[in-house]
């Protein structure tokens, strides 16, 4: 049995395939979704997300904040951030991270920068666990 899980981002639709099971970081913790769930509408917060297909192969996504509504076949996801492990420049993430921790710790940003510099931190973080977790290179770094 599957269900369609359906990424959508400000660029469009992102991903949309056919899956067996599909876990996401909801506001209130991890939730794992299978065929025939109760409808369902609740909040996302940058993670990432898994799914699995193909008689059970798993695969994972870094994902930003948003919504998910949820159906018996459906699964339909909207976010700021939706990426692939190979879409995803380790690099650049690291640095993102740095840059933010940065300023957190200087203390010299109003409440609006702070949040919005928070936010980039935890998508940083998402797309840099599901970068590494193929390549083993550990997992982020820790936040302050």
């Amino acid at each position: 049995m599957s269900m369609t899980l359906q990424l959508v981002t400000p660029d469009g639709v992102t991903f949309s395939e056919e899956v067996e099971q599909v876990t996401l970081p909801a506001i209130d913790g991890e939730m794992g979704i299978y065929p025939n769930h109760e409808p369902l509408i609740t909040q996302i917060v940058p993670g990432e997300l898994s799914y699995t297909k193909n008689g059970g192969k798993k695969y994972f996504l870094a994902i930003g904040e948003g919504f998910v509504k949820i159906t018996a076949k459906n699964v339909s996801i909207l976010v700021d951030m939706a990426l692939r492990e190979e879409e995803i420049e380790e690099k650049k993430v690291e640095e993102a991270i740095a840059r933010a921790q940065a300023a957190i710790k200087q203390k010299l940003i109003g409440e609006e920068e702070l949040a919005a510099t928070q936010a980039i931190l935890l998508k940083s973080m998402a797309q840099l666990k599901v970068k590494r977790r193929r390549h083993g290179s550990g997992a982020p770094p820790a936040t302050s």
